[in-house]
């Protein structure tokens, strides 16, 4: 599946730890915005993962699922561009 995930986070350390951890699983396309594509049970870990990091009572992150039809029609403007799945082929 693929979600997006967004966040307003004000405290630089706890900032920089979320966007760190979802590097490691997706494509960042806005500064506090990323595309992840991932299993249910694995986004179930990483909402565990990110809930660890947060505060709560001041900061805020939206996953919200895409579905395959809504996202094929996405639409960019201006620089805007979509991740591309890149292939990495190891030397044989």
């Amino acid at each position: 599946m693929t979600v997006l995930v967004a966040y307003d986070i004000t405290v630089d350390k706890r900032r920089s730890r979320l966007a760190a951890l979802l590097q490691g699983w997706g494509d960042r396309i806005q500064y506090s915005v990323f595309v992840v594509s991932i299993g249910e049970e694995q986004l179930a870990g990483l909402r565990a993962d990110m809930e660890r990091i947060i505060d709560e009572d001041e900061d805020s992150v939206f996953v919200v699922a895409q579905c395959k039809n809504c996202w094929e029609s996405l639409v960019t403007l201006g620089q805007g561009e979509p991740p591309r799945t890149e292939l990495f082929w190891g030397a044989f």
